[in-house]
């Protein structure tokens, strides 16, 4: 004896904790419970036909359950194998021994779903008391009644043999479980955990069982019909969306032996919908409902059911262990939705387009994700820009072969130059379209312009033909910019367009972080990261206001402020109200002064620019700049006559009029 065996001692077990704790916390809804006994009364007939194959003929499966409102009861019964009365003892009274994995084990039969010897006892998560009546297939002659209240004691005692060998399990519920005795509610559970049985389950008085529904990888149907039932199958078991296509899952020999079906769901999705909708069913039993980490990140647009024998599932069989098996499917659902959508975008123009409609956002991300969707999408999906959703190629042909993307919100002034340029411009705010086109870019090799950024605003933006004096810059930067606003004297199309106001977004990007609410919003690590980015930029210059030096508004005005004019001040007033009332009308957020001063300043310079002067004919806004040099009348002498002759027939009527 080595040292210390003489002190080893058997460890007690409180039984009834164990209980306890196995039937009240083991699983997450009571509903498990009927999946549990529904799923024992399926083993038991697979047990039937492997110990009695000569019988096979003569043996009809079916399960039934019942359940009663007013007596608050429930019963599955089966014609399955049946239980003599060392079995109750030995697997049904027994926590953690299972007749179902012993003869899997033997047989290597793989229809078999039990493993723990665990789901009998969920039978006392929902019920004060459980009745279990059976007769054995190897003794068809002789009943046996297994009682239990709370699963800690129970009691076993002869009663007739049943009609034909099976069992009937019956639950008292316990009153905080009466509604599981609804025949209606039964059926819509069933009809999901039990779809994929290939023994027939009926609830009530039902003549047709709530499984009874063609499984398109079981059958055998010819290729013209396949996809119709596909999608009779997926629109069947589809809980929230219709179904826009739908394509098969196959095994892959040597990692999974998974099958079943995936469909495209119309949905919305993208941004923070998150609408991945999987079903996985080991041997036809509904394992998980909600297993959408199996499908990749990316495709929130898609639903499925999916069925393996070698998934291994956690003790409450409500979930799957993250092992070789678990990560090989992960791999084939992936490989089986970027198959399906080419199978959809070749077969089916259609459901191509319909799919392209309703989830062209989240392709710009699934297409970054995996090459050969890229190479799929890249001039079909549509990518949403100013002028309402366009192709790629589309955005790249009006561009004249330059792909053009805002990296802003959009609004304000940048809006403004979108529209007088007349050249679409990507949302490179919208999820995904700015990587997207920056890969379609390589792809294409053509050019892209980034708008907001310092490279693509020098494209945008060229240096004026001569640089302006300093004298000129200093006044035009007090008269048209805002604190924050850098000036910037450029060319740009179109000329009509005076002056264009482009926020700084490493500025933006600093203010938000630095806000005070930011450590509330943002993780702490993430925080960090962006701070360190924010940290080379000052933050001082929050948007640049490019003055188009080849606009006939700005070369009016400069003219007329070298000519010492007394309107340049008004005119340049002006033009800072309309930068504010654009800014304004966008929202962009880029500030850019008072809206309600701005629409004041426009109606003083209306109204200075049509006064009459005290001495001398009025001067119109259209003929502002017309003088020369130091404001000298450059008209013919017809001109100024005929002004003149004007001027007096007004006073003339002014006095007549008083």
């Amino acid at each position: 004896m080595s040292e210390g065996q003489e002190n080893l001692r058997t460890t007690e077990v409180d039984l009834g904790g164990l209980v306890s704790v196995l039937a009240t916390h083991l699983y997450s809804t009571p509903l498990v419970a009927l999946r549990e006994l529904v799923q024992n009364a399926h083993d038991s007939h697979t047990r039937r036909r492997l110990e009695d194959p000569a019988g096979a003929a003569a043996h009809h499966p079916r399960i039934a359950v019942r359940a009663d409102a007013a007596t608050r009861t429930l019963a599955i019964e089966d014609t399955g194998a049946g239980l003599t009365e060392p079995e109750i003892h030995a697997y049904l009274a027994t926590v953690g021994t299972g007749y179902t994995r012993l003869l899997r084990e033997v047989t290597g039969n793989e229809e078999l779903i039990g493993a723990f010897g665990l789901g009998f006892l969920s039978a006392f998560s929902v019920a004060e008391e459980v009745t279990v009546t059976t007769t054995s297939h190897r003794e068809p002659t002789l009943g046996h009644r297994y009682r239990s209240r709370g699963g800690e004691q129970y009691s076993v005692e002869p009663v007739a043999a049943r009609p034909r060998p099976g069992s009937v399990v019956e639950l008292t519920l316990k009153p905080e479980h009466a509604h599981l005795a609804d025949e209606a509610a039964l059926r819509e559970v069933l009809g999901r955990y039990c779809v994929l049985l290939t023994v027939p389950v009926y609830v009530g008085d039902d003549e047709r069982p709530v499984n009874d529904i063609a499984v398109p990888w079981r059958a055998v149907i010819p290729q013209a019909r396949q996809h119709a039932m596909r999608m009779e199958f997926a629109a069947a078991f589809g809980r929230r969306f219709e179904p826009l296509t739908a394509f098969a899952v196959e095994p892959v020999d040597g990692t999974t032996d998974a099958v079943g079906l995936l469909w495209v769901q119309d949905g919305g999705s993208y941004g923070s919908s998150d609408n991945r909708d999987l079903a996985v069913y080991l041997r036809g039993m509904l394992l998980a409902d909600d297993a959408r980490d199996l499908l990749p990140s990316w495709a929130g647009f898609i639903g499925g059911v999916v069925e393996s024998n070698r998934l291994t599932p956690t003790a409450s069989r409500e979930d799957l262990q993250r092992d070789e098996h678990y990560r090989a499917l992960q791999q084939a659902l992936t490989d089986a939705i970027v198959n399906g959508l080419y199978e959809t975008a070749r077969l089916q123009p259609a459901a191509w387009r319909r799919i392209l409609a309703r989830h062209g956002q989240d392709l710009l991300g699934a297409a970054l994700c995996d090459e050969r969707l890229f190479t799929l999408l890249a001039d079909d999906v549509p990518v949403p820009t100013s002028q309402g959703d366009l192709t790629a190629g589309a955005l790249r042909a009006a561009g004249g072969g330059v792909v053009h993307v805002a990296l802003g919100s959009g609004g304000g002034f940048e809006e403004m130059l979108y529209r007088a340029m007349r050249v679409p411009i990507a949302r490179g705010d919208r999820y995904a379209v700015l990587p997207f086109l920056r890969r379609y870019a390589q792809l294409r090799d053509c050019r892209i312009v980034e708008l907001g950024s310092e490279d693509g605003n020098r494209e945008l933006f060229r240096d004026p033909e001569s640089p302006l004096p300093a004298e000129e810059l200093g006044w035009l930067t007090a008269a048209l910019a805002d604190e924050g606003e850098q000036l910037v004297p450029a060319r740009f199309e179109p000329p009509g367009l005076p002056l264009v106001l482009v926020p700084d977004r490493e500025a933006e990007l600093k203010a938000r972080i630095e806000d005070d609410q930011a450590d509330a919003r943002i993780p702490s690590a993430a925080l960090r990261l962006a701070r360190a980015f924010t940290a080379r930029t000052d933050g001082g210059v929050r948007a640049r206001l490019y003055l188009n030096t080849a606009s006939p508004a700005v070369q009016d005005l400069l003219r007329a402020y070298r000519a010492g004019h007394t309107g340049s001040a008004t005119a340049a007033g002006l033009l800072r109200s309309l930068k504010v009332i654009m800014a304004a009308a966008g929202a962009s957020g880029s500030g850019g002064g008072d809206l309600g001063a701005a629409l004041t300043g426009v109606g003083t310079a209306v109204a200075a620019l049509t006064a009459p002067p005290v001495d001398g004919p009025s001067v119109g806004f259209d003929r502002l700049f017309d003088d020369g040099p130091h404001g000298d009348d450059q008209r013919s002498d017809d001109q100024r006559g005929d002004d003149q002759r004007g001027d007096d027939q007004r006073r003339e009527q002014g006095e007549g009029t008083r």
